[in-house]
């Protein structure tokens, strides 16, 4: 198909539920995408943070490739070699959280670890942070704190509260014997790129061990390496009830997973399932991932490459910036108005980038991107956010 076919297809079938943009991309390599017309675009969105492998690792290729002609799906009542492989891998990432739960996608993810902290407490109470994002699904939805998200599907689950980030009095407040877990992202992606400080996180798994509440961690955009560690919550040196996964699991492949501590109870056969959670495609697709993360080292170049353009956005010299924070390769830029004109600008400078909110440019490049492309990824920001003056639409 030419791109003018490619362009009335989508257009004619598509749900309607993106805003899409006029381009065709067919191809990438590492932290580069190439359109149809094979014009290079640095890919600083990585799919909203699957991509931290890159695009078309060959490990991950090949594993897919080699899987396929064996066994694509097989349901978890019986057992798989792929899907051992990985449960060894993921059993050891983080000491005292050995068991795990296969699904899909973040929001799934997000969904059991709901269910699994009110079955083990029979408590109702779930409370997350303000600015939170943790999914579109009921359930997850219930925990977005964004009034844009929730609207039109009220009435959401009951017993869901908020409360400020980085606020311990408040949370002191929350959490009480009514309360199953308190759910929270270590960085608000969505939310603004706004990182939870040590302390806070700290506070939360004492606060929830006083009160005989679950502590849950959405690692599902900042997992896997992206924040210079495995997982975000390892920076403050606890270890949380339940992690949500996904994204990069899998580089690539849709996935999620669940971890889970030996204080979650009553995991019995049938209070939760998944018909293709842990299938030896996807599974097998996670071990070559894991793998390569481990094996390239790419924990230490998240945190050293991070900080690194941490640095090189600080000494961009412009009114426009009102903030540079983040973590490892998650990592906001706060404008002082809307971003999105400068988004565009940045698209039609071939660097793909995110918005967290109305003002913050958010950038999320795969842990493989080069120094090289960091500075030319800073250039451009400098040109765009000093010399350029984008119109607002």
């Amino acid at each position: 198909m030419n791109a003018t076919e490619i362009f009335e297809i989508e257009s004619r079938h598509t749900s309607g539920l993106y805003g899409k943009q006029p381009i065709i991309f067919v191809r990438g390599q590492g932290a580069s995408l190439w359109d149809i017309n094979e014009v290079e675009y640095l890919d600083c969105a990585s799919g909203h943070g699957v991509a931290n492998l890159g695009h078309a690792h060959p490990r991950v290729a090949r594993a897919l490739a080699e899987q396929s002609t064996k066994l694509i799906t097989l349901f978890e009542t019986f057992y798989n070699d792929q899907r051992a492989a990985l449960m060894q891998i993921m059993g050891t990432l983080v000491p005292g959280l050995e068991r795990v739960f296969f699904c899909n996608s973040g929001t799934e993810s997000v969904e059991a670890a709901i269910k699994f902290a009110r079955i083990s407490t029979g408590r109702p109470a779930i409370i997350a942070a303000m600015r939170a994002f943790h999914g579109r699904t009921y359930g997850s939805l219930s925990a977005t704190y964004n009034k844009k998200y929730r609207e039109g599907f009220e009435p959401l689950l009951p017993g869901f509260s908020h409360v400020p980030l980085n606020n311990i009095e408040a949370l002191e407040k929350a959490i009480t014997a009514e309360t199953a877990a308190f759910l929270v992202e270590v960085v608000q992606g969505e939310g603004g790129v706004y990182v939870a400080e040590n302390e806070y996180i700290q506070a939360a798994r004492r606060i929830c061990d006083e009160r005989g509440a679950l502590l849950i961690i959405d690692e599902v955009q900042s997992g896997f390496g992206r924040t210079g560690k495995w997982f975000a919550f390892q920076h403050s040196g606890i270890t949380p009830d339940l992690v949500c996964c996904a994204k990069s699991l899998a580089g690539g492949v849709p996935m999620g997973a669940v971890l889970i501590a030996p204080s979650v109870k009553n995991l019995v056969p049938g209070v939760h399932g998944s018909t293709f959670g842990g299938n030896p495609l996807a599974c097998a697709a996670a071990v070559a991932a894991l793998t390569a993360i481990k094996d390239e080292d790419l924990l230490n170049q998240a945190a050293e490459k991070g900080a690194y353009l941490i640095h090189k956005l600080c000494a961009i010299d412009s009114p426009l910036i009102r903030d540079v924070r983040g973590l490892g390769l998650m990592v906001g830029i706060e404008l002082k108005q809307k971003v999105q004109p400068y988004l565009k600008t940045l698209q039609d400078r071939h660097v793909l980038a995110l918005n967290a909110g109305m003002t913050v440019i958010r950038l999320l490049p795969p842990l493989v991107i080069t120094t090289r492309q960091i500075d030319g990824l800073v250039e451009v920001l400098r040109e765009v956010l000093t010399v350029e003056t984008p119109q607002a639409e």
